[in-house]
């Protein structure tokens, strides 16, 4: 699926992206959805899961670190993650009542995948299940993700090219007043002699219209049809996915970095929004603590060097968003009905940015 991104319409963004300019460009990492929309019906919403060791199935930690911006909003596992610096098996990003139900099928497909150490040993799942309010275009009450809906999102993970806006989890979501969704973008980093990729995911659906900003300019005190709050209503999940070897605590510091790179689109992280992110490194990923050797022992980054690390999550987080939005299509809203929803116009953004000299001229 091919749609508008940021980078192709000339914008002049920081930073090399990798070949996808996706989050699987983290290599291992897949991204799978399972999207509910009903043409003229009242289901619009989904489920979006990123796979961050594939389909292995030998049961591996990766190491992990977390941070909430704003914390009103839910995303399982994270005090063990908060504790032990790892976790074992998938993500899902869905909407806010369906975290039981897509928790309860994670846990399924974990014994089921990991079926040999489930049988083996005394294990517990404790999958990452993360969420943002659809309750506007999307009939959340009525809880229609079921378990299988959960299992193909999970069963359906691929590496390459991320289906971007109104797909997976992100189908339902609104982004400062114009249509949001999901959003990936990424960043290759040379360190220390070595190249390392970054690659973010986002389920962006938080902001104000007032505090729209693209690349410093602030295109929503222009861009005034269609308005639809008189406050903030929304939340944003920020993923981040990377090859290089970081501690725990290196980790936690990455995924704060998220928090600058959505201020770029403008939030100051509103009251009642959920930011919320996590930060993974599928280096160094290890055999479960059962039967892992005693004397553990690898290789990380020294902090020293982490400032290039920290530039590329904070720019792929700010191009996530924007793909996003530019992916997006219209919605009618259900509550309040009638309303439009529009997708951000990319034309008009466009030119916007021109006139500020932050596109690039068009080969002659």
């Amino acid at each position: 699926m091919v749609s508008k991104r940021a980078r192709n319409l000339g914008w002049k963004l920081r930073g090399t992206p990798g070949e996808n300019n996706a989050i699987t460009d983290v290599g291992g990492v897949l991204v799978g959805s399972e999207t509910l929309n009903e043409s003229g019906g009242v289901i619009r919403t989904g489920v979006t899961t990123i796979l961050p060791l594939g389909y292995s199935t030998e049961g591996r930690l990766v190491c992990a670190g977390i941070h909430s911006l704003n914390g009103n909003g839910e995303m399982t596992g994270s005090h063990w993650i908060r504790d032990a610096g790892h976790f074992l098996g998938p993500i899902c990003i869905t909407n806010t009542h369906s975290v039981g139900i897509a928790h309860h099928a994670a846990v399924k497909w974990m014994i089921r995948h990991y079926n040999q150490a489930f049988a083996d040993q005394h294990l517990w799942a404790i999958p990452v299940i993360a969420e943002t309010s659809d309750g506007v275009l999307n009939d959340i009450n009525g809880q229609h993700i079921r378990e299988e809906h959960v299992l193909q999102a999970l069963n359906n993970a691929r590496d390459g090219a991320v289906a971007e806006g109104n797909t997976g989890g992100g189908t339902g979501m609104i982004c400062y007043e114009f249509k949001g969704g999901t959003g990936t973008s990424s960043r290759q980093v040379d360190i220390a002699g070595r190249t390392y990729t970054f690659g973010v995911l986002v389920q962006a659906n938080h902001g104000r219209r007032d505090w729209l900003t693209i690349l410093g300019e602030p295109v929503g005190m222009e861009l005034r049809d269609n308005r639809l709050f008189d406050r903030e209503r929304g939340s944003i999940i920020v993923i981040i996915a990377t090859d290089a070897p970081l501690r725990p605590d290196q980790l936690n510091r990455l995924a704060r970095r998220a928090g600058i790179g959505i201020s770029k689109t403008g939030t100051p992280g509103g009251n009642n929004s959920g930011d919320i992110f996590l930060a993974f490194s599928t280096a160094n990923n290890r055999p479960l603590p059962k039967v892992d050797e005693a004397l553990q022992r690898s290789e990380h980054l020294n902090d020293e060097v982490l400032d290039a690390a920290y530039e590329a999550v904070v720019d792929a987080a700010d191009e996530s968003i924007l793909n996003a939005m530019l992916a997006a299509q219209d919605m009618t809203t259900l509550k309040p009905p009638g309303h439009l929803c529009k997708a951000l116009d990319a034309e008009s953004v466009t030119q916007i940015l021109r006139r500020a000299g932050k596109v690039y001229d068009a080969p002659s």
